[in-house]
């Protein structure tokens, strides 16, 4: 039956024309072959577009962190939560630090970060569970999102690739989790989301060494040298090249090609407004009715 479900998705795919988040509403993207696939999943990636936030951060602004009213913040929120059918109680958020830490959720931990930032788990850049009712739940301005399922066990996560969260290799410390868990990594699904692209970032070469530690056996780099000093990088194609060294099929990793910088008019960009910008969310959830 699972080959079924890989089987279906590759279809799905080529069906797709390769873009895997596609615009569900004015206000989020949804990975709608993984909602076929897998009912009572619900998955997705919110633009800037809507909302009730003022100021710099006008528009659907989802972080507490930012320059923000927490009012219009938790209204934001609950805008989305009617949405996607998940209340706001049900969220988990995060005090992301750019690092590789990941927790497991479970339904004790519903509410935690959902309505004040003080209340989030500190630390943590990504979360999994395998529990209904629970909304796994990340902010982003141009870093990196990571979704994955493990079908057969209903395992999900989310995780936050910043630079140094990717040459942490936070992608495979997910995979490593999940496979704790039982599931085995030839069978974990991934979806890259809507993040800043490779001519839109541009980094110094302390960064590419960084890089080229942990990719020292790719034939083709995720970069190249635009002037002296000075590189183009292809954040989202060092997650993919992690997540196939972490024993990922390529078929199973899915690549959006959403620029969060090239399209500043639907997404927040932290490299484009510094920080002015306000925070996407990204999410992963299975409802309790199934």
């Amino acid at each position: 039956m699972l080959q079924d479900v890989y089987g279906k998705l590759k279809k799905m795919i080529k069906r797709a024309a390769m873009e895997p988040f596609k615009r569900f509403a004015k206000e989020f993207f949804s990975i709608i072959e993984w909602m076929e696939m897998f009912p009572g999943l619900t998955s997705g990636f919110t633009t800037r577009n809507g909302g009730v936030s003022a100021g710099q951060v006008n528009g659907l602004n989802f972080g507490y962190h930012v320059k923000d009213e927490q009012k219009n913040v938790t209204r934001n929120r609950k805008s989305l939560s009617k949405s996607i059918g998940f209340p706001l109680h049900t969220w988990v958020g995060a005090e992301q630090t750019h690092e590789t830490k990941i927790q497991r959720i479970t339904s004790g931990d519903r509410g935690m970060g959902a309505s004040s930032y003080d209340t989030s788990f500190k630390g943590i850049d990504g979360f999994y569970t395998s529990e209904s009712g629970i909304l796994l739940t990340m902010c982003f301005a141009d870093c990196v999102p990571l979704f994955f399922i493990y079908p057969e066990k209903r395992w999900i996560g989310i995780a936050h690739a910043g630079w140094r969260g990717t040459v942490g290799n936070i992608a495979g410390e997910m995979v490593s989790s999940l496979v704790s868990h039982g599931a085995a990594s030839e069978g974990i699904l991934a979806a890259i989301g809507p993040s800043i692209c490779k001519t839109c970032y541009i980094v110094d070469e302390r960064i590419i060494e960084l890089v080229e530690n942990v990719l020292e056996r790719v034939d083709k780099k995720p970069y190249n040298q635009i002037s002296g000093g000075q590189y183009a990088l292809d954040l989202k194609e060092v997650n993919r090249l992690m997540l196939l060294k972490a024993g990922l099929k390529e078929e199973h990793i899915l690549v959006t090609g959403h620029c969060t910088s090239c399209s500043n008019e639907i997404f927040y960009s932290h490299r484009k407004e510094k920080f002015s910008a306000g925070r996407m969310a990204a999410f992963i959830g299975w409802k309790e009715a199934f």
